[in-house]
């Protein structure tokens, strides 16, 4: 047998084959189900979010962490890549938007108001990103890739958001603008290029910085490479933006409405709230004709929960196929806490903010609404500062070791 031939069997072998099994049954005994229990289109979502979740892992298209080296250590690889992610966006979702309907499916963006509780809000979930060890999407992936510590953190986000809910009629007193959507206001051309010229300016800044700090752009390490790693992993992040762009607009022409995450924690938290006798149904924020329904109703019939189960499902796909499932249980104590507490940060601040990374940022920028771009402001900075109280509590800030004498 050749090198070569004798490379691929082990590499193949490094497959865990009972994860793999798993997730792929309950992929597909879960389509199956939505189809007939609530229709084809729910079942449709629960593939994309499958889909999602492989993306997510095999491109490591992590939020949090592409931020985290860009603050600490000036590489701005993922950066560029969010850029692109949203570059693409605008071009697929604008004319979508503007035109109120795609493929016969009347469409509308996630544009919610600009104010005091998206500042709040997205500046704590900015330090909960980094104390977490995750974002929304970056959680679900993670937790299905085996990682326990942020199944803790899934816990406590979805705690925060309940609690998030609870206070919402306070934080949407306070001073705020009206729902402003770009492509509206200025209209459709303008809001594209206003757009890329922005999203270009931040790429370049990304390589004046990098340029700056280490003399050249980084090549990012890479993970070993399978014999087939379009089907086992690691992807380019040029490869996962774009992924992630026609999946969320497939999204899109499924619900009507952009990629979303966090609801689903907040529905998830008030759920079991009810069934241990709080009355979260009385509550301010679930008294809404859409939140009331979706309180009431199984959650089978959400479409986000059902996406968010699918990225789950799909991230352990991934893991699987990368030979990379490998759950460890034990968490070091200060390890912990700041898994608990950034949960709670993330749960609370997504509530407050109109969305998290994905909700907030990639789809309400793709969506042209303003309180899309002060989210980015503001979470980015909480980042920051959350970047700052990773070493408080045993948890790494990656940088590149100086070459050279």
């Amino acid at each position: 047998m050749s090198d070569t031939a004798s490379s691929s069997l082990r590499l193949r072998a490094d497959i865990n084959p009972k994860p793999l099994g798993v997730a792929l049954l309950l992929i597909v005994l879960g389509a199956c189900y939505l189809a007939q229990a609530v229709g084809v289109n729910q079942a449709a979502l629960y593939v994309v979010g499958a889909l999602l979740g492989i993306t997510l892992y095999h491109a490591a298209f992590g939020f949090t962490s592409a931020w985290r080296v860009f603050i600490a250590d000036g590489r701005g690889d993922g950066l560029r890549a969010q850029m692109l992610m949203l570059a693409v966006g605008v071009a697929l979702f604008f004319p979508a938007l503007s035109a109120g309907t795609l493929f016969g499916t009347p469409v509308a963006g996630l544009v919610s108001p600009a104010g005091t509780s998206v500042i709040f809000g997205a500046f704590i979930f900015g330090i909960g990103m980094q104390l977490g060890g995750g974002c929304a999407s970056g959680t679900l992936y993670t937790v299905g890739g085996g990682s326990t510590r942020m199944i803790i953190t899934l816990i406590a986000f979805i705690v925060g958001s309940v609690i998030g809910t609870a206070h919402m009629p306070f934080w949407t007193s306070l001073p705020q603008l009206q729902p402003i959507s770009l492509v509206t206001s200025l209209g459709l051309v303008p809001a594209l290029a206003l757009n890329w010229i922005v999203f270009a300016l931040i790429a370049g800044i990304t390589v004046w910085v990098e340029k700056r700090r280490h003399g050249k752009l980084i090549t990012p390490a890479l993970r070993p490479a399978h014999a087939s790693p379009w089907l086992h992993g690691p992807w380019p992040l040029v490869a996962g933006a774009i992924a992630l762009v026609v999946l969320n607009f497939a999204t899109l022409a499924l619900s009507g409405r952009p990629w979303g995450v966090t609801s689903a924690f907040a529905l998830w938290g008030a759920k079991a709230a009810s069934a241990i006798g709080i009355d979260t149904a009385s509550w301010a924020y679930w008294s809404t004709k859409a939140n009331a329904a979706a309180l009431a109703a199984p959650i089978t019939q959400d479409k986000t929960s059902v996406m968010d189960i699918g990225i789950v499902l799909g991230a352990m796909l991934a893991a699987a196929l990368a030979g990379r499932y490998a759950p460890v249980w034990r968490i070091p104590r200060r390890s912990l806490i700041a898994a608990i507490v950034g949960g709670l940060l993330l749960g609370y601040g997504a509530r407050l903010a109109y969305g998290c990374n994905i909700g907030a940022y990639f789809s309400g920028i793709v969506s042209g609404s303003l309180h899309g771009w002060l989210w980015l402001v503001c979470a980015f900075l909480g980042n920051v500062v959350g970047t700052r109280l990773r070493p408080w509590f045993g948890l790494e800030v990656e940088k590149v070791k100086p070459t050279g004498c």
